[in-house]
């Protein structure tokens, strides 16, 4: 069973060999091969070396096109800067101005870092035929709408002004269906949406206002054929009957979450990735404790689950740790491992 035959079927609830191992990474992959965060998050040639290096190395069942949250907010005008050693900085276009007639209009097979994202879609299919899933990245439409009036403008919006804070998330929600849409034709088997600033709402702000831009987005990508994922950093317990509700096929979980709590709040017809700890979990962990994390928490939660940490994996990881995370794990089908162990 290839990686992506392993990855699709646990989605769709048939038996495997053991589960799939998805861990988000960017720094990490770029210092990995020797390259630095700026190329890697420049360069879309650089990214899908460094994926398909750590794939083969590592044993993972997808490789990703995620590197950092400005691809949009170029689009709309922002400048960014590259930097070696850590993520990108971006400016953020309505900060001091809220009007919209100042954005650029985004159109990802002509906006810089957009078609860089969609060309790395196309180079991972080309490259991988169907041997392994391959994730692209949008962003959430609340956390596009973060980065282009910035966190705490876009909060106090939020609070102060729906009207406006609606319109833009709608804005932000057109954009991401249409750079969706041009990774899933250039090879995407997946996307992810990246709503982070999601975790910093009360529930009755997300379940008005976030979630309904959320669900619309979720839907549009199943419409296209691909599968989604959701991430969400922080603590979402509060956010998971909202989140229950918007069909997506896989919840990343990080690891202030209870995993036992988010199964019981989403079903069985969501698979969980998650939710070991990066830094005390992976970073500075050893073998032994993630490998038996990792299979505790597979006891706890049961299928369908995909094994990753909370969040990225940490620049300076040891390399023998994303190993172990990396370690098969058998599927277990009515109390009994594929193998009948």
């Amino acid at each position: 069973m290839n990686s992506y035959d392993r990855y699709t079927a646990v989605l769709q609830g048939r038996p495997i060999d053991f589960l799939p191992r998805t861990p988000i990474l960017m720094q990490y992959a770029a210092e990995h091969v020797g390259e630095d965060y700026a190329g890697f998050a420049s360069d879309f040639r650089v990214l899908v070396a460094a994926n398909l290096a750590c794939a083969a190395e590592f044993g993972m069942d997808q490789v990703s096109c995620i590197s950092d949250p400005y691809r949009e907010t170029q689009g709309f005008g922002a400048s960014v800067e590259y930097i070696k050693t850590g993520p990108p900085i971006s400016t953020h276009p309505l900060k001091e101005n809220k009007d919209f007639g100042t954005l650029m209009k985004p159109d990802p097979m002509v906006s810089e870092r957009m078609l860089d994202r969609v060309n790395a879609a196309r180079s991972f299919k080309k490259q991988c035929k169907e041997n392994i899933s391959v994730l692209g990245w949008i962003e959430g439409p609340a956390a596009e709408a973060a980065d282009l009036r910035d966190v705490s403008d876009f909060l106090l919006d939020l609070a102060m002004d729906e009207p406006y804070a609606c319109d833009l998330m709608d804005i932000c929600l057109e954009t991401g269906i249409a750079l969706a849409q041009a990774q899933v034709t250039a090879g995407a088997d997946t996307l992810g949406i990246g709503d982070a600033i999601a975790s910093q709402v009360s529930p009755d702000m997300y379940e008005r206002l976030i979630q309904p831009r959320e669900k619309t987005l979720v839907q549009s990508i199943k419409n296209m054929g691909a599968y989604v994922k959701l991430h969400i950093c922080g603590n979402i317990t509060r956010l998971l009957p909202g989140i229950a509700d918007l069909g997506v096929d896989i919840l990343d979980v990080d690891h202030m979450v209870d995993m036992q709590t988010a199964r019981e709040a989403v079903g069985i017809e969501v698979a969980l990735a998650g939710n070991l700890d990066p830094v005390s979990g992976i970073l500075q962990g050893t073998p032994e404790k993630i490998q038996t994390y990792v299979r505790k928490t597979y006891d706890t939660v049961g299928n369908p689950f995909i094994v990753n940490a909370g969040c990225e994996i940490p620049s300076g990881t040891p390399p023998q740790n994303l190993k172990a995370l990396c370690e098969p794990v058998p599927y277990i089908r009515d109390g009994a491992t594929e193998d009948g162990g």
